[in-house]
């Protein structure tokens, strides 16, 4: 299970990231992340919602009411240029964190995890 804090922390890099592979709405996030990370990532309404808001009054993402195939309508999001470039800089800045823990991680041995007595 991930804790609230690094699923708050990964949100905006993932919802920026869904995004920039085209228009989608809030459902469909939610199940495209819980897809991509092996069902471990289980993100509701009341945690993409806000995100979404966040991003569209950053002027990162834009939305329109538009009608699915079913005929129901439904708010879809779709990236904005200055999203993208947004994207990027999340990005480097998620391959530095990722890059450091790899590092640690290959570098320490199994008996380091250990905890300590006492």
């Amino acid at each position: 299970m991930m804790t609230k804090d690094l699923v708050a922390a990964s949100s905006r890099p993932m919802v920026l990231s869904i995004l920039a592979g085209g228009e989608s709405y809030g459902y469909a996030i939610i199940q495209r992340v819980r897809e991509l990370s092996g069902e471990r990532i289980e993100w509701t309404d009341g945690m993409l919602y806000p995100v979404l808001h966040r991003l569209e009054k950053e002027g990162l993402v834009a939305s329109r009411w538009k009608q699915s195939e079913t005929g129901r309508d439904r708010k879809y999001y779709r990236l904005k240029p200055e999203g993208r470039a947004a994207l990027e800089v999340e990005r480097e800045r998620w391959l530095v964190v990722h890059a450091t823990l790899d590092k640690l991680w290959t570098t320490v041995t199994p008996a380091s995890f250990a905890p300590l007595p006492g």
